[in-house]
């Protein structure tokens, strides 16, 4: 059995989802597997710049899977911390890809799932939609990267307010808190995120490889200067900026080939 599906927009975009109708879209780790995999398909995609990536069955995701969390009472500790670090990154390897990925969040996104979001380089929510990260509502810890990755979107506070808490909010709420970069109605979510995901793959691919990498190492503004010095320095040698320049002479849209 399948839990994802791939549809092909056009060379540069394509959308991943998550497809699960039995147990909403839980992630599990037969589903972890099979998307890790299918991320290094895709890696091998040279044209490819922008992955959306979204849900089916009218949600995104429900979050971890019932049957995977109950069998964890029944291993060891060791047993336990191993497979976790192995099942988080499967799912967390988005952030490794050298395209830009955006989560179409379509539906409700619970605990794991709400954290995969962030772990994209673009996240759109729902308004109805409900997010929750309610890791402490069902005795554990917050996982999949949260206790890192909500403080890095929105900030240490909101972060220590929705992981104590495990609160529920909707897609308005989330936007006016930061977590995600806009809200859609559900009938057009999908629609206004290819119409992002096109913007993008206009521009030139190498910068955008390079700065989605940056942006997740980069920590103060000297290593900020270093690394953009020596990138900028590199795509000065690139056909892609020899594009750019005679586009800018010529009043006319750049075709970028990765050169």
């Amino acid at each position: 059995m399948s839990f994802i599906d791939l549809q092909t927009i056009n060379s540069y975009i394509k959308i991943l989802y998550f497809d699960n109708p039995l147990t909403k879209n839980s992630m599990s780790y037969e589903m972890g597997l099979e998307f890790y995999q299918r991320l290094k398909d895709l890696e091998k995609e040279q044209n490819l710049r922008v992955l959306i990536i979204t849900g089916k069955n009218g949600v995104f995701s429900s979050g971890g899977d019932f049957d995977l969390l109950k069998s964890f009472m029944h291993k060891t500790f060791e047993e336990n911390q191993k497979f976790m670090k192995h099942f988080y990154s499967l799912f967390l390897e988005v952030m490794n890809m050298p395209f830009l990925v955006i989560a179409a969040v379509n539906g409700h996104a619970i605990g794991a799932a709400l954290s995969f979001a962030l772990a994209c380089d673009l996240r759109y929510f729902v308004e109805d939609g409900k997010y929750s990260f309610n890791f402490v509502k069902i005795g554990i810890h917050p996982g999949m990267g949260s206790t890192f990755l909500v403080k890095q979107i929105a900030g240490y506070s909101l972060a220590q307010e929705l992981l104590f808490t495990g609160k529920v909010i909707n897609g308005i709420e989330a936007y006016q808190k930061g977590l995600c970069n806009g809200v859609f109605k559900r009938e057009e979510i999908l629609d206004k995120t290819i119409e992002i995901a096109k913007e993008i793959s206009e521009n030139a691919p190498k910068p955008l490889k390079m700065l989605k990498k940056n942006l997740q190492t980069v920590k103060t503004l000297e290593e900020s200067l270093e690394i953009e010095s020596i990138s900028q320095s590199y795509n000065f040698l690139t056909k892609d900026f020899q594009e750019a320049i005679l586009a800018l002479q010529e009043k006319r849209k750049p075709n970028y080939i990765d050169e």
